[in-house]
């Protein structure tokens, strides 16, 4: 959803975010990609007061993206609002026509089957991601969501979730047999996507991919280097 007057170019774009989302590091590789000048404005996953300021009280979540007085945040949990945007205002090609819907069924399950496991596993190490001064917020709203108690259960299932990460990711596996990219001989939005969620898997340092997906590893080190 878009709130505001029209973009004014000459203004550098903002993503407000925190670091280890992994719908922000999906938009911040975006942005990167693109090669156009942006900054981050990172804010405490416990504290979303200034991202309930800039959409006049219409959402909370991150990321949101200001691009002078337009403010940019998605509509539901399935939308896409925030990467076409900046796939149509930057020209970088993510949502060509003759893949939509394809499209939209592998972010479903990217965003939902890959991400499940993803987040678990990086959260298991949240002492040592979230700062000292948001713990309480990040422990309460984990614990609201997801039952007392689940912090420490996903690291009790540790193992079990990194097995459903790796069955969970190869259909991807397959799908660069033949591409160097997910769907094409240039990156899609569902690159960025799943790249998103292995980012989030990742941030912690306590992981890497695994070794039963050689051809994600080499096409995750291709993202990275975009």
């Amino acid at each position: 959803m878009l709130v505001g007057a029209k973009p004014e170019l000459r203004e550098m774009i903002e993503l407000i975010q925190f670091p280890w989302s992994p719908f922000c590091i999906a938009q911040r590789r975006i942005l990167e990609f693109s090669g156009t000048r942006f900054k981050i404005t990172n804010i405490p996953n416990g504290d979303r007061s200034l991202v309930w300021k800039l959409t006049k009280e219409r959402y909370y979540g991150v990321p949101i993206v200001r691009d002078g007085r337009q403010v940019v945040f998605e509509t539901d949990e399935e939308s896409q609002v925030i990467a076409k945007y900046l796939d149509s205002k930057l020209n970088l090609g993510l949502f060509p026509g003759w893949l939509e819907g394809v499209q939209e069924i592998l972010w479903r399950y990217i965003e939902n089957e890959v991400e499940g496991a993803g987040f678990r596993l990086n959260d298991i190490y949240w002492k040592e991601i979230v700062p000292a001064s948001d713990r309480v917020r990040f422990l309460r709203h984990k614990e609201r969501k997801f039952g007392r108690g689940c912090l420490n259960q996903w690291r009790a299932q540790q193992k079990e979730w990194l097995a459903q990460l790796s069955h969970r990711l190869a259909p991807f596996e397959e799908m660069l047999i033949h591409r160097s990219f997910l769907l094409d001989d240039r990156p899609r939005f569902v690159d960025f996507d799943l790249a998103g969620m292995l980012g989030n898997f990742l941030y912690n340092g306590h992981y890497r991919l695994p070794r039963a997906h050689p051809r994600i590893r080499q096409w995750y080190t291709r993202m990275a280097r975009l």
